[in-house]
């Protein structure tokens, strides 16, 4: 797919007022591959400048480095792992250079020093002149003084320095960096953007992360991705070839008449680099807004793959960048609606179109939990198409967002696809009117922020569709037989104020009366709440929501909790839960009450949230724990201690059902009632520690406390680390007769 020459000629000089040229044998030639479209500078002489005498890059500096993306045509990868994901790069921009460390850490590392030292001589282009080093980095100062390298520290960018280093956590100087090495001055920067990412959640790393402001503009940019530290080798020549536009190249030769030589490494982390590459605001900048146009074009030419269960794709696959490559380039706002053709589960026929006339649903913007909560509007929004979202002034300073789809599990790393990676779509609520798309569709959420107190507020959504919904004590029967007849959204919703369920439409129209179930999951969150110590109804409701393929598991803890459609029927299946129960579930919304203070990883993570799974079966279900899971009947655990014990009971040793059944020997004896009184005490401890060691050591003693029993001996006997003084503390209590561990440790000896 050709482009005109004007338009190759605009992207590839965009922040470019002179040319640099690099002396030496090597020009710098164009690469004019991908008919023009995407054009890489010929940078290997600075490459290799930027590596002499270095055979290895060591960034074990203490820090967890983010991934870099290298995405303009005058920027270079310097140091890459065995994945291609990127921890060093480079770029020339106007008359000066910049070098840029996926981690603050790989600025002051002394084992970086030599690498550091040729970035200072090349950033300074062969110049002599002053390099300012930011007292955020201050180690690095001393390094290069050691060397000889005239260099001071800086609390800011100065205009008498040579070469400017500083860690990317600011983007108050932006405007005075970029003018700096526009103007021939040498950047050295690093920093990670995974801590930002996680802080600001449904925020962009690539658009608002403070150092990308700064950075995008040099074709260089930080993920939010984290890289295993390590001791990598110099990338060969050929892995020093990985760049996001010549596999883009490749990649639009092979659409286009099924050339290119696209390797398949190259090919998986085209479809992530380029959805990242998505995220980078374009407006106002000719090289995005073509690269942009040209993916457009790209992916019109090829049309979105039919993907399913059925009908799966490898991850390494063209059809997988498709996929990736599409999802983002609509989620940046281009209209793709075109490209929705035979979407595979879980979508919506795109021949149907929502009505122009405008849905009001008032929603509870208030929110006491620990986190954010997704607020359903009962709307669905049909693949391909846009929503208009109207709230008020107040609404729209509140910190609110919007989100299409309810799919959140992203399957970037999985071998196979059966949907897209990403199917969701989230945008803050940040102005009165916003519009929102997804090119899947799916089910619309306000998200409330944590702490919110903005009470009931009115959200207007155009171009949507009602969703099957029903409301425990709301909703009406009539009122659910003609929603689940009528709708053609393909997923909905069972609510109460403890526990949504988010399941397939096909399963809910086998449901007749969904009140009955919604009954006994509340009275099963009722139990959970009880045991967690928690109030009720919950701050926040539970999720569990199905979907075609999760990132992990058979099921797996958040919010929400994530299962397989298969797990669809058992949990709505009311008869069943009080036939057979409902393990798995329960053993997930377990995992949501752990907490920290008591909690043990690894030994305890696949253990305590089965505390609940028992509490709920034998509670509210009346199904005995021996009845309740295979696991848990008498020969199985008897095995399991004399096993246990029989390798001198090893800690590394103690964990799931091993670990769960010192738990359920102490609840036995003493009932449910201490954990409970525990679990609520532990809420208002001050200063818990962190280590395993001394958070086991204050279990044994708060639980010895709270049952009036010396439970040290029984703690020992399952080989935990009693401190001396914490066994003596607990001497004056009464021995603990009964202890069910006295009869295996007596046999053993």
């Amino acid at each position: 797919m050709a482009t005109t020459p004007a338009a190759a000629f605009e992207a590839l000089m965009n922040g470019v007022t002179s040319w640099d040229i690099p002396k030496g044998p090597v020009p710098c030639e164009l690469l004019l591959t991908g008919e023009a479209a995407f054009p890489v500078m010929d940078l290997r002489q600075d490459q290799q400048q930027l590596l002499e005498g270095i055979s290895e890059l060591d960034i074990k500096t203490g820090g967890l480095p983010s991934q870099l993306l290298v995405h303009g045509a005058l920027a270079f990868p310097l140091g890459l792992d065995a994945s291609l994901g990127c921890f060093l790069a480079a770029a020339r921009y106007g008359q000066g250079r910049v070098v840029l460390a996926a981690h603050e850490g790989m600025l002051c590392a002394p084992k970086m020093g030599p690498f550091l030292l040729n970035a200072v001589r090349w950033l300074a282009g062969g110049q002599t002149g002053k390099v300012g080093v930011n007292t955020r980095v201050k180690n690095l100062c001393a390094l290069l003084s050691e060397h000889g390298l005239k260099c001071s520290l800086e609390p800011h960018l100065t205009s008498d320095l040579r070469v400017y280093c500083c860690a990317a956590y600011s983007d108050k100087e932006a405007k005075q960096l970029q003018e700096f090495v526009a103007e021939g001055g040498g950047l050295l920067i690093g920093g990670q953007a995974w801590w930002w990412a996680s802080q600001n959640p449904g925020r962009s790393a690539l658009a608002g992360f403070p150092g990308n402001v700064v950075l995008n503009c040099f074709g260089l940019s930080i993920l939010p991705r984290t890289l295993d530290p390590g001791c990598f080798p110099v990338p060969t020549p050929e892995m020093r070839r990985y760049h996001f536009r010549e596999a883009l190249s490749q990649f639009h030769a092979t659409l286009n008449h099924g050339g290119g030589n696209l390797e398949k490494s190259w090919l998986a982390k085209l479809g992530v680099d380029g959805a990242a590459f998505l995220q980078i605001p374009a407006e106002g900048v000719p090289a995005y807004t073509s690269l942009h146009r040209l993916m457009r074009k790209m992916l019109r030419l090829s049309g979105l793959p039919a993907v399913s269960r059925e009908n799966p794709v490898a991850s390494d696959s063209c059809e997988a960048a498709v996929l990736r490559l599409a999802t983002e380039l609509a989620c940046s706002g281009t209209d793709c609606s075109e490209l929705v053709q035979g979407l595979g589960t879980g979508t919506c026929s795109s021949s149907l179109s929502p009505s122009e006339h405008p849905i009001t649903v008032e929603i509870n913007a208030s929110n006491p939990g620990d986190g954010d909560s997704w607020v359903s509007t009962g709307l669905y929004l049909l693949n391909g198409h846009s929503a208009e979202v109207s709230v008020s002034e107040a609404a729209a300073s509140a910190g609110l967002k919007v989100q299409v789809g309810c799919h959140t599990d992203d399957l970037t790393k999985a071998s196979k696809l059966s949907r897209a990676p990403v199917v969701i779509h989230r945008c803050c609520i940040d102005r009165t009117q916003r519009s929102v798309s997804c090119l899947w569709g799916g089910l619309l959420y306000v998200i409330v922020p944590k702490g919110s107190k903005l009470g009931p507020v009115s959200v207007t959504i155009k171009r949507a569709v009602p969703a099957p919904y029903y409301k425990l004590g709301k909703t009406s029967l009539k009122e659910w037989k003609s929603c689940i007849q009528e709708s053609p959204a393909p997923w909905g919703e069972l609510v109460t104020d403890n526990i949504i369920l988010t399941v397939p439409t096909a399963n809910l129209r086998a449901l007749e009366d969904p009140e009955p179930i919604l009954r006994l999951w509340d009275e099963m969150m009722r139990a959970i709440a009880k045991l967690a110590a928690q109030p009720f109804p919950l701050r926040r409701p539970e999720r569990i929501v199905a979907d075609v393929q999760i990132s992990a598991g058979w099921m797996h803890s958040g919010y929400p909790i994530m299962c397989h459609l298969e797990s669809v029927q058992e949990l709505i299946n009311e008869t069943g839960m009080r036939s057979r129960g409902l393990w798995g579930a329960i053993h997930e919304l377990g995992h949501n009450q752990q907490r920290h203070g008591w909690e043990f990883p690894p030994h305890t993570t696949e253990a305590t949230c089965n505390l609940w799974s028992v509490y709920v079966h034998e509670t509210v279900l009346g199904i005995p724990r021996a009845q309740a899971h295979t696991a848990l009947r008498p020969p199985e655990r008897e095995k399991r201690i004399k096993t246990h014990l029989g390798k001198g009971a090893p800690l590394h040793e103690w964990n799931v059902w091993t670990a769960l059944e010192t738990y359920l020997q102490l609840q036995e004896a003493f009932g449910w009632e201490p954990f409970t009184q525990l679990f609520a005490e532990y809420q208002t401890f001050a200063g818990i520690p962190s280590d395993n060691t001394s958070k086991m050591n204050l279990w044994v003693k708060k639980f010895s406390e709270k049952v009036q029993k010396n439970l040290a001996p029984f703690f020992e006997a399952w080989g935990w680390p009693v401190q001396k003084e914490v066994a003596g503390s607990l001497a004056c209590l009464p021995q603990w007769q009964e202890n069910p561990m006295r009869a295996y440790v007596r046999t053993k000896e």
